[in-house]
């Protein structure tokens, strides 16, 4: 994996200036609570409701009311109600405000998890093809605005 620019100060710093590779890396300062929690987003759990496919284990009260929420929405549909459901700000993998938030470490999540995503529906649901989407802002310095969602693809318009 290529490392992203705003990585390779820091990790050519470690070993007296001789550097360290990502995954030596994550064995000095990774921890497993933090792997624990990022095995649910990098292997997410989906579920089907009512025709649609989420991100998530269950579909309780509060994912139901967000669902009827946007469905009522003028101009919805089930295309645009699955991407809003299931869409994921790369920003807020992390805190607010985290200071090492960079573009090219997002562009490099986002397509990582664009694939991921794709493969595991795909294994998932065989018969019902989804399309991944890692939407890039414009400026490209909107680090709030990179998204990754999905929908099926029966939901699009040429097959509705």
């Amino acid at each position: 994996m290529n490392i992203p620019e705003s990585m390779k100060e820091e990790l050519g710093a470690w070993n007296n200036g001789k550097g360290i590779d990502l995954e030596s890396w994550i064995s000095c300062s990774g921890n497993f609570s933090l792997a624990v929690g990022y095995a649910s987003i990098f292997c997410p759990e989906f579920v089907e409701f009512e025709g649609y496919i989420f991100e998530g284990e269950d579909f309780c009260e509060e994912a139901i009311s967000s669902l009827r929420g946007f469905e009522s929405q003028e101009g919805s549909t089930p295309k645009s109600v699955e991407w809003v459901m299931n869409h994921l700000h790369i920003a807020d993998l992390h805190y607010s405000g985290c200071e090492d938030l960079t573009a090219d470490k997002i562009l490099i999540l986002g397509e990582k998890l664009k694939a991921i995503y794709e493969a595991r529906l795909a294994h998932l649901f065989p018969d019902k093809p989804c399309i991944v989407d890692f939407y890039k802002p414009e400026d490209e310095q909107d680090l709030e605005d990179y998204q990754l969602s999905f929908w099926q693809k029966k939901h699009e318009p040429e097959n509705s």
